[in-house]
């Protein structure tokens, strides 16, 4: 399938489940999670942390209503810890478990990309398109991700979750970007593949709203929500 970048002049892209593995980020990090908890209480919370998370436990699938499709770190503590108060845990326990239990994933070496995004960015800037990532990751660990990557130095602009622009599905992050790179938000595409990102865009007015099947969203999810619904990013550009 052919995309109409007719007319854009800036791509978007989210980052985890789009440019690199969403499952093997996260799905290891949920069951780390909980049995953290249960190892600082002695308590099985991984029912409702689960649900909260949107985690099936038994496929290792990671649900696009959930806490991690696409909320950011701070919150998804938060959330965390109201989950655990409902448990029945005091403040005191609680607290504790977390601040034993609370980790980030490795963004280095958990990162696999899906596709060779340096080509990907390559030829998207050869065909006179800007390039950005905007992510429910916090920046320090996705400056490290896309150091690691090779693609730090061709993105052209970056925004995350701890920036303190309105995240996701608010139109903010697609905003901020746009402005800073001075594009109108009707030259822009953006692509992603959580309903999150999908509603981001079309409450900017990008011009081109593309969903990847990579990521927590499936067709059924996704295609109501894009103008274009692609395998991966690796199909953005074929011919």
């Amino acid at each position: 399938m052919t995309v109409p970048l007719d007319g854009i002049d800036l791509v978007i892209f989210d980052k985890d489940g789009t440019l690199i593995e969403f499952g093997r980020m996260w799905s290891g990090w949920a069951v780390a999670l909980a049995d953290g908890i249960r190892a600082s209480t002695g308590r099985s919370v991984e029912a409702p942390l689960y649900a909260m998370l949107g985690f099936d436990a038994a496929t290792g699938r990671i649900l696009p209503g959930g806490g991690l499709a696409s909320t950011p770190m701070a919150r998804l503590r938060e959330r965390t810890r109201v989950v655990l108060l409902e448990a029945g845990l005091n403040e005191r326990a609680t607290d504790r478990a977390l601040d034993a239990a609370w980790h980030a994933p490795d963004p280095v070496g958990l990162a696999r990309p899906l596709t060779d995004l340096h080509a990907l960015f390559g030829r998207l800037h050869d065909a006179g398109h800007l390039v950005a990532v905007a992510t429910s990751d916090d920046r320090e660990p996705t400056e490290r991700t896309l150091e690691a990557l090779g693609v730090a130095g061709v993105i052209d602009a970056l925004v995350c979750a701890d920036d303190g622009v309105p995240v996701k599905p608010a139109p903010g992050m697609v905003t901020h970007l746009c402005e800073a790179l001075g594009i109108p938000a009707s030259h822009s595409a953006v692509v992603g593949d959580a309903p999150a990102d999908l509603l981001m865009a079309r409450a900017a007015g990008a011009g081109l709203i593309v969903a990847v099947l990579t990521g927590v969203g499936d067709r059924d999810d996704l295609a109501p929500l894009a103008d274009v619904v692609l395998g991966s990013v690796a199909e953005l550009l074929e011919a």
